[in-house]
């Protein structure tokens, strides 16, 4: 989230980080003796200068300083080093958080990204509460949690500096002195308690350590800011628009406009360890966690609503729930809420034994019927709520019980909807083999696209199935089908909203969708209606679709042709029928990261907003509401960047109050980790959708008229950056070798930070390696290549003009476009921060090493060049020559962070040298010396942010 930035609080912030490093320089001088502490301190001296004065301050002195170290001094100092990134961005973190509370105190201009901010937008623009109102009802904004792996933290680490964080926040408030003593101490044993806690895992994460590291951040802040997040929605607009008659969502009142998804558990595409048994544990961990949520906060309003119906009257609906009671306690006879919640509490308690846990925290009074849905539940706290109110206990369900009905609104008894994600290549060998194995086509694969929907088609009018059980499939055709049919198990366990959408990878073709209605139909998860007489429609016209089928666009090529493969599917009777009964919604993702693999930087962003205008007008014309899900990740080459910024920078009508994106990897701890920041971030979501939905689209009639020149400049522009790009990327003879020599890929993929491999297929080709580990690991050496390469050559090329009237008419106009529109502002800003955490002095001791001086010296001057090209280019449209101008606040932490990031770089490239060539060495190739190279990425990348 975009902070505003607030001088004053440069102080406060500097001075906790030094608190915060005296500590743990304290702490390594006690554990680890003073000689350690001692080296610590020359590293951090000599680092600090070299990044001041670097004309003064040779990098051989700190290069040598370095790799003279023994293995076990390296990585002390690395560890060192990597601690300290962490507390500075506790630090960091605090201090933002209370500039902006600071700013909401002293009633200064909302920060961007705040629903007070977007309101004011609207108003300026003359957009009108009741229009507010009417799409906030027909709004859909959801987060998806993935388990993509950039989060190289432990959770033993998080939960610790959690602990710090809190007690570090507790610091800057007024306290005794004997409780500022008893912090202080607290704080030092926190930090002494962390440096003994290893940070890396020795140990593979598996499926269900990802689920539970997920669900932690439910805990945190989820489960109880979002409730809140509705109240404060409704209380704002409620004051701000009272003229208005038309209602909006409630707390307690069907508060579903902002729910969470998850692909964890669900997401098997490329994934071996994800299956049907882990699509039922994910389930099942999420049902038990909100299960207990829902009972200690049943219990909590036992105490709380402690209301006599001698001394307040109750509803004739409350006094008939109380009855039903098993409690006849004479204390609690005329506690007719206390009642109540002990028949609620009874009942929750057997539902959640039916959902399969077995112990609870507290034993229920009575046997409860157990509720079959979670409206039902909602419905009785509903009773509460309307009792009180109806008797003056408007503030009383404040409290609590109103964001308790609203939690069960927003969360059901699923807590959130589990995606399913598969690659279109798996569901094409299933089908090949099922018709085979039916004797309906002998090879399904090979048969052209045409005759492939045809097919389709005419199997999905029938009403027989092509599964026999007495016949012999494979393992993954066994397994898939097994898939399928869990998911339709879970939809009756839990509910409809726990699974709903299937995503399909690499969505080429029509046929492509048609195979997962397909297979749907096979599992049960495609069914036809019945008819008057109740029988079965054979012809399928009235068929029902359990789970929306949603093509996910992700290379070049891909993105070019989605709107000419959602017509054609659109097209198609059955699907634009099955459609229809959608609500008439389709939802289509859009992969940054793969396109960004395929076309960097400049062209994956120019296609993807292509493809959403040509989608837009597409669904526009067809009459069918368009929910995009964007595929975004951490870095700024895989979709990255601040979220208000990007969600503005969409085109217009891309928006219009329907969108899902993910959260990846080490981003969810970085928006979600604090109740605080992640009430802050789910609170920008909604205000980013409010204001981008209904901002009018003529806001600036001087820029609309310019749109044509702006987007016919930049399809220019994009076609120069990709063949840029290309030619480094896929075209320069070694570059491979270059990449996975140069950067710490292979070492990334030993570590244990996800289920998931680094790669789709066992090879060492750039197009099969997975877009994740590709960018983290441009990052870890400080070139980010993802995020910028190819834009100077572009710009260069199209400013090469012999007329100096046309280019500096060409210059004119790109300034205009940068000042004037909001996407290539947005683009230019992303890359401004990466061209910031860039540095290619350091870049080039991990180009030495590559064992071939020719390739070496030839990649890595095409990389210098472009970076070079860049900066010009970039200082030409924005007539800045520094970075990060516009954000102040990053680069300060920047310049305050770099020098003790260096150190670790620097290290980084000397144990890898060590451990590819171990020379004579056998302490070099231990699993001491691997972690300490793994300790490197941690530090890197808990100091960078958002490289992952």
């Amino acid at each position: 989230m975009a902070d505003q930035y607030h001088p004053q609080q440069e102080a406060p912030e500097k001075e906790d980080i030094r608190m915060l490093g005296r500590m743990l320089g304290d702490v390594i001088r006690e554990k680890e003796g003073i000689d350690i502490f001692n080296l610590v301190e020359k590293v951090r001296r000599t680092a600090v200068s070299f990044r001041r004065n670097p004309n003064l301050c040779s990098a051989d002195t700190l290069n040598n300083l370095l790799k003279n170290l023994s293995r076990n001094h390296a990585i002390s100092v690395v560890r060192a080093f990597s601690y300290f990134s962490h507390l500075a961005n506790i630090a960091v973190d605090k201090h933002a958080n209370l500039g902006y509370r600071a700013a909401r105190i002293a009633g200064e201009a909302p920060e961007k990204g705040s629903l007070n901010y977007a309101l004011n937008m609207l108003d300026q623009a003359g957009v009108s509460g009741a229009e507010i109102k009417k799409l906030l009802r027909e709004t859909f904004i959801s987060p998806v949690l993935t388990a993509h792996p950039t989060e190289v933290q432990r959770k033993s680490t998080l939960d610790s500096e959690r602990e710090i964080a809190r007690l570090l926040a507790e610091h800057g408030t007024a306290l005794t002195p004997k409780e500022r003593k008893h912090n202080t101490e607290m704080l030092y044993a926190r930090i002494a308690a962390l440096w003994q806690t290893r940070l890396l895992r020795y140990t593979r994460l598996s499926v269900a350590d990802e689920i539970n590291n997920a669900l932690s951040y439910y805990r945190i802040t989820f489960l109880r800011e979002l409730p809140e997040l509705y109240h404060s929605i409704q209380e704002e607009i409620g004051e701000r628009y009272p003229e208005s008659a038309d209602g909006i969502p409630a707390p307690g009142s069907e508060s579903k406009y902002l729910q969470m998804g998850s692909w964890i558990g669900g997401d098997r595409d490329g994934n071996p360890n994800v299956n049907a048994d882990t699509m039922l544990h994910a389930l099942e961990r999420q049902s038990h966690l909100i299960m207990e949520f829902y009972l200690e906060e049943i219990h909590n309003l036992g105490a709380e609503l402690s209301i006599s119906s001698l001394l307040n009257h109750v509803s004739p609906e409350l006094q008939e729930l109380a009855n039903t009671s098993s409690d006849t306690s004479l204390h609690r006879v005329d506690e007719p809420y206390r009642r109540a919640l002990i028949a609620i509490y009874s009942r929750l308690a057997a539902t959640a034994r039916d959902y399969g846990m077995t112990s609870l925290a507290r034993s229920e009074i009575g046997v409860g019927e157990p509720y079959a849905s979670p409206d039902e539940f909602g419905a009785d706290l509903q009773i509460m709520i309307d009792s009180l109110n109806q008797n003056a206990g408007e503030l009383i369900v404040r409290i609590r019980l109103g964001s308790l009905k609203a939690a069960v609104d927003i969360f059901g008894f699923h807590l959130a909807t589990l995606d399913m994600r598969q690659s279109s290549d798996v569901h094409e060998r299933v089908l090949t083999e099922i018709f085979a194995a039916a004797q309906v086509e002998p090879n399904y694969a090979a048969l052209p696209e045409e005759k492939k929907v045809e097919l389709l088609i005419s199997e999905l009018s029938k009403p027989r199935l092509l599964y026999s059980p007495f016949a012999e499939y494979s393992e993954e055709t066994t397994s898939e089908l097994k898939i399928m049919r869990t998911a339709r198990y879970i939809r009756e366990q839990y509910g409809k909203r726990a699974i709903t959408n299937y995503i399909i990878s690499h969505t080429e073709t029509v046929s492509d969708l048609l195979e997962v209605y397909l297979l749907q139909k096979e599992s049960g998860l495609l069914h036809p209606r019945r008819n008057g007489n109740s029988e079965i429609n054979h012809q399928w016209k009235d068929a029902e679709l359990d789970l929306m089928a949603i093509p996910l666009f992700e290379t070049i090529p891909d993105l070019r042709l989605a709107a000419t493969i959602m017509k054609e599917a659109m097209s198609i009777p059955f699907i634009r029928e099955l459609i229809r009964k959608q609500g008439d919604l389709q939802e289509v993702m859009l992969g940054y990261s793969d396109s960004n693999k395929d076309g960097g930087y400049t062209t994956s962003n120019w296609e993807l907003y292509k493809a959403e205008k040509q989608l837009v007008a597409l669904f526009n014309q067809m009459g069918v509401k368009l929910r995009l899900f964007h595929g975004r990740g951490g870095t700024v080459g895989r979709g990255g960047g601040p979220t208000y910024e990007a969600i503005l920078a969409q085109p217009h009508g891309t928006v219009n109050g329907q969108i899902r994106l993910t959260e990846q990897g080490e981003m969810i701890a970085s928006k979600f980790a604090h109740a605080e920041i992640g009430s802050r971030n789910l609170e920008l979501l909604v205000a980013s959708t409010l204001e981008a939905s209904l901002m009018p689209e003529d806001k600036n009639k001087k820029y609309a008229d310019k749109m044509h020149d702006f987007e016919t400049a930049l399809e220019e522009i994009s076609t120069l950056a990709y063949k840029a790009y290309r030619h480094l990327v896929y075209e320069t003879p070694g570059f491979t070798d270059y990449f996975f020599q140069s950067t710490p890929i292979a070492e990334i993929a030993e570590l244990n930070i996800g289920s998931r491999p680094a790669s789709r297929k066992s090879s060492r080709r750039i197009e099969d390696l997975r877009a994740i580990p590709w960018s983290f690991s441009w990052g870890q050496c400080r070139v980010l290549l993802p995020g910028w390469y190819g834009f100077g050559s572009a710009i260069t090329q199209w400013l090469d003009e012999e007329n100096a009237d046309i280019r500096q008419r060409k210059i004119a106009l790109l300034q205009s476009m940068y000042k004037e529109w909001p996407f290539f502002e947005s683009m230019l800003s992303n890359m401004d921060m990466v061209l910031a955490k860039a540095d290619l002095a350091i870049a080039y001791r991990y180009s030495e090493l590559v064992t071939d001086p020719n390739l070496r010296d030839s990649v890595f001057s095409q990389i210098c060049a472009e970076h070079q090209r860049t900066l010009d280019s970039f200082e030409i449209i924005t007539n800045e020559k520094e970075r990060l101008v516009n954000n102040p606040a990053l680069a300060r932490a920047l310049r305050d962070r770099l020098a003790y990031i260096d150190p670790l770089n620097h290290l980084q490239v000397e144990l890898i040298k060590r451990h590819r060539n171990p020379g004579n060495n056998p302490e070099n190739l231990d699993a001491r010396a691997t972690r300490g190279i793994h300790l490197t990425i941690n530090g890197i990348s808990a100091g960078m942010r958002n490289t992952g």
